[in-house]
């Protein structure tokens, strides 16, 4: 079998590649050559990338690509809709540059508080001009956070030594975790006005551009310092050169920009001239320990993610890290799925995974996702992953919910999948894992009672129970040079001539045209299912 191939278009550490292993094939390609990497791609199954490499949809709809992983936290060069819609599972390493990204916030606190950049060019130049470049010390002073997130947290934990007072501005804080680093909780005014040193931690959305503008920086202290090593734009750029220009404020220390490099926006270009401005270039995750760690990390979601695992680090997955007791459900969804679109014979108007027993205390989301995958993979042309599962469901009005249930009497754990067609008809179809093995078992379909092995071959019959219905159509299936491996018959009710439903566990696959001559033959309702995973 051919080994998936690994497409590496930027600089990556050795570790990647070793933690990338040998059951891969390893390409490389210049993801900046656009025409080598459209070559390079149609036949890769996984790209990895940094922050050099465009993904598009050009990208995502070349050749057979199942997964993007981005060595590092942002996504700014990834189209993450148009993978979506492709089927195409985007990864990144969202906590390997934490520390180096808190540790660059500190550095640069400390070389706008005490002129650092300046100093270093003085020297340099032959000057010494110790009077003019006097700072500023740390001690007493408040620092106010905005974002309170990982990085947020980090920051505030290495500033408590420094003898400092803490602030923090995050809609979404977690008030707990700020008591415990001593960080009051305040609204974002109230922290531009109390802040002597300002580092801002947020995200970059539609919400948060700009958040530090003109009206902000009006309620500042003269001694405001303000640092930005998280994402440009954040802070209004033009409001911060104003500020500065006017003496509203004292100084700041950037390392990110609205454009990179700086040079190419006019906004930003005018923050070059200043010298009460410290600037880096985009070094929050330029360290080696962050570079190895985000490598690594990606390198091992897509190990999982070639492996059909669901991946606690794809930005495009719902759900988060599986359970142990949860993981073994996941394929058993995906062919509950398939063999619930066999019997159903087409697109449902409402489908539903209910999981019942002890796996339903856990997170069970990717079991919904799986047994949308199962449902989907072998009726539409497009690929169908965990990623765009859900998309392909809402594009065709298929309403999905899951459903979960502590209590369970039979088994374990049970794990159904049941739905309503658009003729009112109802289909279900239910599922276990027994033993030490965890072996799927066929516990329910359509109501019958059922404890049969999940095969990958299976004819399922529905008919009026009588005698002499199991031979004729076991002869016709011998004919044909198929063995029957198993077979369960479950009757609803005990009087003759009651609906019987049949499970056939075949050696081999029916035709189609075979399982509808068995059931014209013998009267009855046939479907023959053929489970991949």
């Amino acid at each position: 079998m051919a080994r998936p191939i690994v497409l590496i278009a930027e600089e990556l550490s050795p570790a990647t590649i070793d933690t990338l292993g040998s059951d891969v094939d390893v390409r490389r390609v210049d993801g900046t050559d656009r025409p080598a990497l459209l070559d390079a791609v149609r036949e890769a199954d996984a790209l990895l990338i940094r922050s050099a490499t465009r993904v598009d949809e050009e990208v995502l709809r070349t050749g057979r690509l199942r997964i993007v992983a981005r060595a590092g936290v942002g996504l700014d060069n990834v189209d993450v809709d148009a993978a979506t819609a492709a089927g195409v599972m985007v990864i990144n390493a969202p906590t390997s540059n934490i520390v180096s990204a808190a540790e660059l916030a500190i550095a640069l606190i400390l070389a706008s508080l005490r002129n650092i950049g300046r100093a270093d060019a003085s020297v340099k130049a032959g000057r010494w001009e110790r009077k003019q470049l006097t700072g500023t010390e740390l001690l007493d002073k408040t620092v106010g956070i905005v974002g309170f997130g990982r990085i947020g947290q980090l920051v505030a934990e290495r500033l408590r030594p420094f003898g400092v007072h803490l602030l923090a501005y995050d809609p979404y804080v977690n008030h707990t975790r700020a008591a415990e680093l001593d960080t009051r909780v305040v609204t974002l005014p109230d922290l531009m006005r109390e802040a002597d040193v300002l580092a801002v931690h947020m995200p970059r959305t539609p919400e948060t551009i700009g958040l530090i503008g003109a009206e902000e920086f009006a309620l500042a202290k003269p001694s405001l310092h303000v640092v930005n090593a998280a994402r440009g734009g954040l802070i209004d750029e033009q409001a911060l050169y104003d500020a500065l220009t006017q003496k509203r404020i004292a100084g700041a220390a950037l390392d990110v920009y609205s454009a990179e490099p700086p040079a190419g926006s006019p906004t930003a270009a005018k923050l070059l001239e200043l010298e009460n401005v410290t600037l880096t270039p985009h070094l929050g995750a330029s360290t080696h320990e962050a570079q190895e760690k985000a490598g690594v990390a990606v390198a091992r979601s897509v190990r999982l993610a070639l492996a059909g695992e669901i991946v606690p680090d794809a930005v495009n997955v719902s759900g988060g890290a599986l359970n142990d007791l949860v993981r073994p459900g996941v394929e058993l969804a995906d062919r509950l799925g398939q063999l619930f679109i066999a019997l159903a014979g087409s697109a449902p108007e409402l489908v539903e995974i209910v999981v019942q027993g002890e796996i339903a205390a856990h997170d069970v989301t990717a079991l919904k996702l799986s047994a949308l995958r199962g449902m989907f993979r072998g009726v539409v042309s497009e690929q169908v992953s965990y990623v765009n599962a859900p998309v392909l469901a809402e594009q065709r009005g298929i309403e999905v919910r899951l459903l979960t249930d502590e209590s369970q009497e039979r088994f374990r754990n049970v794990i159904q999948v049941r739905g309503t067609l658009r003729d009112g008809e109802r289909v279900s179809v239910s599922g276990t894992l027994s033993g030490v093995e965890q072996a799927h078992k066929l516990v329910e379909i359509n109501t019958h009672a059922m404890d049969t092995p999940f095969s990958d071959h299976l004819l399922i019959l529905s008919y009026e129970d009588r005698p002499g219905m199991i031979g004729r159509f076991a002869g016709m299936l011998g004919e044909q040079s198929i063995n029957i491996a198993g077979m369960q018959v479950s009757r609803a009710g005990s009087a003759a001539g009651a609906m019987a439903l049949v499970v056939l566990n075949l050696d081999q696959s029916v035709e189609r045209a075979l399982a509808e001559r068995i059931g014209s033959e013998v009267g009855a309702d046939a479907a023959t299912v053929d489970i991949e995973y």
